[in-house]
């Protein structure tokens, strides 16, 4: 039979102290999943701004090359990476005669909010 000072002599760890490195671990463990949920939820609000910029701009370069463009208001919705998006265009004349301000903003087809807005000025017509 061995005595109690052996046994304390083997070493080892106690039971209160594994119980505090568990606790340590999970509350690592709780803030890295956290850390990581917020990454990508942010990774995909980043990515769908990306895309709703590519539509505008390509929309403001198709427009660019479209000859006898009036002024006046257009709604489209347009299909990109298995999504629908609306996107809006104005054309407004501006002071110089030969150019027209566009503006576009481009959301997702289930929300009113605008994720993107561009301007730019194209040709009032081609020569």
């Amino acid at each position: 039979m061995a005595s109690r000072s052996s046994l304390s002599s083997m070493g080892g760890f106690t039971l209160l102290e594994i119980m505090v490195a568990l606790a340590v671990f999970a509350t690592l463990a709780a803030a890295v999943l956290s850390a990581s949920q917020y990454a990508v939820k942010q990774r995909n609000a980043v990515e769908t701004r990306l895309f709703a910029a590519w539509l505008a701009d390509n929309r403001l370069n198709e427009l660019r090359l479209q000859s006898g463009l009036a002024a006046g208001q257009q709604q489209q919705v347009v299909s990109m990476d298995q999504r629908d998006w609306v996107l809006q265009q104005h054309i407004s004349a501006t002071r110089n005669l030969r150019l027209l301000q566009v503006d576009i903003q481009v959301s997702p087809a289930n929300s009113a909010h605008a994720l993107y807005r561009a301007s730019g000025w194209i040709p009032a017509s081609h020569e």
